[in-house]
């Protein structure tokens, strides 16, 4: 017998119309079982007619609803009840001109967005694979065409040559009847806030979550964005910390380069277009936040991204051709490579989150980064012993001497500071003694 009301479980104490709008609810959803003839609690009442009411029931759902169910017989506490299983259905069913949807113990009501977003995903059609019936074809963008070519060379033998573009979008189904379909819109037109004027990139610098610096939005396709973004950030938005190899200087993003690029991808990919939000970069002087609209499919957790997964493109025109070019893998490791990437530059792991149908990435700041140690007072000597442990994992009394060229006292002093302030901790004895970040 059935527990506590749930997602799936259902109890009325006798059949009426909610019974039918309940059984569209669980259709609707992931199907469920409805009991009639027990309280909210789960306790049996009495109910009569329970011979006709097998008979009427099965009838009643098939002429309102337009669905099968099963109905039988059942026994709680010597009292008679009825159980309905209902399975989910692949098309959206209705009840009195109305859509409804199980949510936990409760039916809510669709309409608006949520209507829109449940009837296309019933379609089974995804967004990006609608025809955009006005647009045409002189508003796709040939030079983006043109190093698409390029880009797709090794996975598409032969497409560098092919000069009649109808014939290309043919090949990677992104039109239909001579019509562009989204995807060709958003991938390679010349104007796509025409059509989706949703469809940016909002790049902003905050000190607080209210203290605003600076913002930019970043428009044209997505081939574009994904340059213009990466961009943007690398100029404006993100400093490039100095470290040393032997004599040599580097300036190193403080974010992975890489990361960024394969988050920036991946949120173009999988958002969800059919929604009115942007995509949203928040940089703080901390943390990154990278979001966009359109959660995680049912089959996939967060906890998943972490590991290896299966691929589910929310939008899988615009996934295909981003594969095409060479930007993506088709495995699903987008996410494994944006964790990767961080740990290999000596960051925390960036978290992943999936709240309310918005999809986040948080990348945090290298927190002995070269603003914090002039901060803490340090001298360019420690700040140069700082990232060459990054670069080394550890440092010795030697190593020290050698890269500042100062005596052993004070490469000793600096580093005893160094201990001090918590930056770093001695491991080993004598000569095994080395020095590790804390």
């Amino acid at each position: 017998m059935p527990g506590e009301e749930n997602h799936n479980i259902e109890y009325k104490q006798k059949w009426n119309d909610d019974c039918l709008k309940a059984i569209s609810a669980m259709a609707n959803a992931k199907g469920g079982r409805l009991f009639v003839g027990l309280d909210d609690q789960g306790h049996p009442v009495e109910l009569k007619n329970t011979k006709k009411l097998l008979e009427d029931i099965p009838n009643t759902i098939k002429n309102r609803l337009n669905i099968l169910s099963i109905v039988k017989l059942d026994k709680k506490a010597g009292q008679k009840i009825i159980c309905i299983t209902i399975l989910p259905s692949s098309i959206p069913v209705s009840f009195n001109g109305k859509y409804y949807i199980r949510s936990g113990s409760t039916v809510q009501k669709l309409q608006g967005k949520e209507l829109a977003d449940f009837l296309l995903s019933k379609s089974g059609i995804p967004w990006d694979n609608f025809v955009e019936k006005h647009s045409t074809f002189k508003e796709l963008e040939e030079s983006t065409i043109d190093e698409f070519k390029r880009f797709a060379t090794d996975r598409i033998p032969g497409i560098i040559n092919e000069t009649n573009y109808s014939m290309l979008l043919d090949k990677l189904n992104l039109q239909k009847n001579k019509q562009l379909k989204r995807a060709a819109v958003l991938l390679f037109g010349s104007d796509p806030q025409r059509y989706y004027s949703h469809a940016v990139v909002k790049v902003g610098k905050f000190l607080t979550d209210t203290d605003i610096q600076t913002t930019d939005i970043v428009k044209g396709n997505l081939f574009q964005q994904v340059e213009n973004t990466l961009e943007i950030l690398r100029a404006k938005y993100l400093q490039s910390p100095i470290s040393f190899e032997g004599i040599h200087r580097r300036d190193i993003l403080e974010y992975p380069y890489e990361a960024l690029r394969e988050a920036v991808i991946n949120a173009l990919i999988h958002r969800d277009y059919h929604g009115f939000s942007q995509i949203q970069i928040r940089v703080y002087p901390d943390r990154m936040i990278m979001m966009n609209e359109g959660g995680l499919p049912p089959e996939i957790t967060v906890e998943d991204l972490k590991r290896n997964h299966l691929s589910k493109p929310r939008n899988k025109l615009l996934a295909d051709v981003f594969y095409f070019a060479g930007f993506i893998e088709a495995w699903g490791r987008g996410t494994l490579k944006i964790v990767e990437k961080c740990r290999d530059q000596g960051l925390p792991e960036p978290e992943f989150h999936n709240d309310h149908g918005v999809m986040s990435v948080i990348f945090y700041k290298d927190k002995w980064n070269e603003e914090t140690l002039k901060r803490l007072g340090l001298n360019d000597r420690q700040i140069k012993a700082v990232y060459y442990i990054k670069e080394h994992g550890k440092i010795t009394n030697s190593d020290y001497q050698k890269i500042n060229n100062v005596s052993e006292r004070t490469a000793l002093r600096d580093l005893d500071d160094l201990i001090r302030k918590e930056i770093v901790l001695k491991k080993g004895q004598k000569k095994g003694t080395h020095y590790n970040l804390a």
